[in-house]
């Protein structure tokens, strides 16, 4: 299926790894000029020669720090530089840390705040202009916390929430411009997986890789976890106008396994 996103302009943040950066291939492969982000710009120029090689658009790599409202605007502004606009913000963002309630303290909170929800805001407020020129796409990499708290994730499980309050709110008032959906992934083989199956590895709980990657997929009835590119492809269906009539939906990739009804 032809996408029609050639020559369309992409930013996609947090994307020099993991979902953000299976997103931006996603998006590349059909055709669109993407901007990649990420804080290591080592990591970042790897993930943007890994794009450049699948793509049938332009790649261009800005470095910069989501929690930075300087570094926001200059990756707004360096994208519109590069592109000569912007047609789609795709929103990702680091997680915070892992704990239960009684060990987080202001700092963790404010902290999580900053980097999940605060970061959007700036990015939506810097990007709405630019959107609403030609019509445009906005899509949140949550998780789906939102859905389902997961043990251990308190920061996670709360303060997404107000991302998917605010994708919601902004499928209303940027409509009929710019269309805001969000993707809510669950369990994916990015380099966090890999790097507790491995741990696994070295610990004993596993013979290999490949039977760590088997029994952490075990329990979905998939039977695995997910391709980061699955996720990637959502993205980019989300992104383009074959998903015209889809707007405020927070989506959950997780192959079934949560339990939620919603």
């Amino acid at each position: 299926m032809d996408l029609k996103l050639d020559g369309n302009a992409a930013l996609v943040t947090a994307s020099s790894s993991g979902l953000g950066k299976a997103s931006a291939t996603a998006l590349a492969r059909e055709g669109a000029n993407v901007v990649l982000n990420g804080r290591d710009e080592d990591r970042l120029a790897e993930a943007v020669a890994e794009v450049e090689a699948v793509a049938a658009g332009d790649v261009v790599g800005v470095a910069g720090d989501l929690t930075d409202s300087g570094d926001v605007d200059h990756l707004v502004d360096r994208t519109v530089e590069a592109f000569g606009g912007i047609d789609h913000l795709v929103t990702s963002a680091g997680g915070p840390p892992s704990g239960p309630f009684v060990e987080m303290d202001d700092e963790d909170w404010y902290q999580a705040y900053d980097l999940l929800v605060m970061s959007v805001v700036r990015l939506v407020q810097a990007a709405v202009p630019h959107l609403e020129d030609g019509g445009g796409t906005i899509v949140n990499i949550t998780s789906r916390s939102v859905k389902e708290a997961i043990d251990s994730l308190v920061l996670s499980n709360s303060v997404r929430m107000s991302v998917i309050g605010l994708e919601k709110t902004l499928s209303s008032e940027l409509a009929p411009d710019v269309r805001t959906n969000a993707v809510l992934p669950g369990a994916h083989e990015t380099a966090r997986i890999e790097e507790l199956i491995e741990q696994g590895v070295e610990r004993g709980d596993y013979d290999s890789y490949e039977q760590g990657l088997e029994e952490r997929g075990k329990a979905n009835p998939l039977g695995r976890i997910g391709d980061p590119m699955e996720l990637g492809d959502t993205v980019a269906f989300l992104c383009s106008p074959r998903s015209g009539y889809i707007n405020g939906q927070a989506i959950v990739i997780d192959g079934g396994g949560g339990n939620s009804n919603l």
